[in-house]
């Protein structure tokens, strides 16, 4: 897009405008580092714009507070006291669902992320939000646990304006097909692969 001019322009009956403040559905996967980090730069942005922001995580234990969620809970205080950017909520185990994989039966996993879906549904219908981060939900489509179809349809309809942005590895084909953007994480290199593990301000 050079000097920020799109490639065509669609004849779909939309002006500029409009099709310029267009809900999206993001994707961002891939076996390489920096899907989270990704959609949490979005949720950043959409706290500058005063938009109402809400993230789900599916996957990673509650134990674990990594440091995007520090950043962003506090700018929802900072939204509380001084009105500045937008209020902020982050949902993972022990904050009101369970979706860790920690001990428990599959069907406990699976009943915990269907009802945290079943939340998200609730909140996009109500038009709850314009900014939703749900982490790592391509696996609770991989494993089963939610019916993609009715993610699917609930993607395509939701109302007002409203952003989704998704994380994960190996997403749906069918959730990939709705997506308005989709990036694809490539691993070129990795300190893991040097044996290092993970260090503060880069995994968490």
């Amino acid at each position: 897009m050079p000097q920020g001019q799109v490639p065509t322009t669609p004849d779909d009956g939309r002006t500029t405008r409009q099709r310029r403040h267009s809900p999206l559905v993001v994707v961002h996967h891939g076996a390489g580092k920096g899907k989270s980090t990704a959609a949490f730069g979005l949720a950043l942005r959409g706290w500058n714009q005063g938009w109402s922001t809400a993230v789900f995580q599916f996957v990673k234990s509650a134990k674990w507070r990594i440091g995007e969620e520090q950043a962003l809970t506090t700018l929802g205080r900072v939204h509380e006291q001084t009105g500045e950017g937008g209020p902020v909520e982050w949902h993972k185990m022990g904050s009101g669902w369970s979706w860790s994989r920690k001990a428990g039966t599959e069907e406990d996993h699976a009943r915990d992320a269907r009802e945290g879906w079943a939340e998200i549904q609730r909140r996009l219908a109500a038009e709850q939000h314009q900014m939703y981060v749900l982490d790592e939900f391509s696996y609770v489509l991989k494993w089963g646990w939610v019916d993609v179809a009715e993610v699917v349809e609930t993607l395509q309809q939701r109302p007002g304006y409203q952003h989704v942005v998704i994380t994960g590895r190996d997403p749906h084909p069918d959730l990939l097909a709705i997506a308005d953007v989709a990036t694809e994480m490539t691993k070129v290199a990795h300190p893991f692969d040097k044996g290092q593990k993970g260090q503060k301000g880069i995994e968490w």
